[in-house]
């Protein structure tokens, strides 16, 4: 299996038929608890918080895709972020990126804050900036690339050195690339991160999360935190994320043509001012996305001329191919407002900062027809 091609890992990375029918696809083991031949003699599985034999297929078929070793999954992206958060002690410090999930900065700041962890968020377009808030505390780098939701490209094999040279734990947030356009693992991160809810999943039906690495003593402190916290998915779920991996690497492939006729057209509308995809060559960091991606993927973002949020909102609002949403990577398209949606627990000035100014539309283009998809953009802008 290590030697094979992406999309064959995809369907097959993980699953056998199964030993008793034959069924091409892995059963959904709805169970809570396994019978045991002597007590403490079982056949690798007494829990299913534990362990579950559909979620272990599913975890056998992410760590393939990543090419790592392990993989774990969890009851949701978040569920998957608070596991590798219990991995550090009160006074440890993180450097975390400064545009990020809404979600994870309210985590950061509003939970594990509480609890004497200290977080950094730094500008990581260049990744030299990391080095000037480093200390005897820092125990971990926190980074999303492409960013979410200014596409901004953070250069992983720079951060792996600095982690590498200061023993830090070097985590990636790769949902928005998949790892079908990006593996972090190869280009020296400690753990990889997803929102399997995304592209994953995607089909919008399920909600999970995914840690993968190669590291045999991460693993196990983090299947100890899954295991004893619980947020663990059930067998349907896993069902679910496992069907939609097999069409992953051709998801994907439309996702990255659409948003690059998306992205181009949006660049020039004349109500438009910038817009952020990591394959303009004038996008910030374009040569390291060229290097570490393998295309530009489906995730874009623009601003309205004059930062007039009614204008966003109306075009938002006028929408009808695309859906006004939460999430991401499904295949069906969406539209965000990340300062009211996504990004609405990160304070306003924390915000501006980093770049979500208030006319920030986020676009998840799905896998319909382009012409649709242009078509219902024109009729939108024309409308605001």
């Amino acid at each position: 299996m290590k030697n094979m091609k992406f999309g064959t890992k995809a369907i097959h990375a993980g699953q056998e038929p199964d030993p008793s029918t034959g069924a091409i696809m892995t059963p959904i083991y709805q169970t809570s608890t396994y019978v045991q031949e002597s007590p403490g003699k079982h056949k690798g599985y007494a829990y299913a918080r534990g362990k579950n034999p559909t979620r272990v297929a599913l975890e056998k078929c992410i760590a393939a895709l990543e090419n790592a070793k392990h993989g774990l999954c969890f009851s949701s992206g978040q569920g998957a972020e608070d596991a590798i958060i219990k991995l550090l002690r009160p006074g440890d410090e993180v450097i975390a990126t400064d545009d990020l999930y809404g979600g994870s900065y309210r985590m950061f700041t509003k939970i594990f804050a509480h609890y004497g962890i200290v977080f950094h968020f730094v500008n990581m377009h260049d990744a030299n900036e990391i080095k000037n808030h480093l200390n005897a505390k820092t125990k971990m780098l926190w980074v999303e690339t492409p960013t979410n939701p200014l596409m901004k490209i953070i250069d992983i094999k720079a951060c792996a050195k600095i982690a590498d040279d200061n023993k830090l734990i070097l985590v990636v947030d790769n949902t928005f690339a998949s790892p079908y356009l990006q593996n972090p693992l190869d280009l020296g991160a400690a753990i990889v991160m997803h929102s399997a809810t995304k592209y994953l999943g995607g089909h919008s039906d399920v909600v999970m999360g995914a840690l993968c690495t190669n590291s045999d003593s991460l693993y196990e402190e983090l299947a100890f935190i899954a295991n004893s916290c619980g947020a663990t998915p059930g067998p349907m779920d896993s069902f679910l994320v496992m069907r939609g991996i097999k069409t992953l690497h051709v998801r994907m492939q439309a996702h990255c043509k659409n948003g690059k006729e998306i992205a181009h057209y949006l660049k020039t509308h004349p109500k438009i001012d910038k817009v952020f995809w990591p394959g303009f060559e004038d996008h910030p960091n374009h040569q390291i996305a060229k290097e570490q991606m393998r295309d530009f993927g489906g995730m874009i973002s623009f601003t309205m001329k004059g930062n007039d949020m009614d204008a966003a909102f109306r075009m938002a609002s006028a929408l009808k191919v695309f859906s006004l949403a939460e999430s991401l990577g499904g295949v069906e398209s969406l539209a965000g407002h990340p300062a009211s949606m996504t990004h609405a627990s990160i304070p306003k000035a924390e915000r501006e900062k980093s770049g979500v100014v208030d006319s920030l539309i986020r676009l998840s283009v799905g896998i319909e027809d382009i012409e649709d998809l242009l078509a219902d953009l024109k009729q939108a802008l024309d409308a605001c």
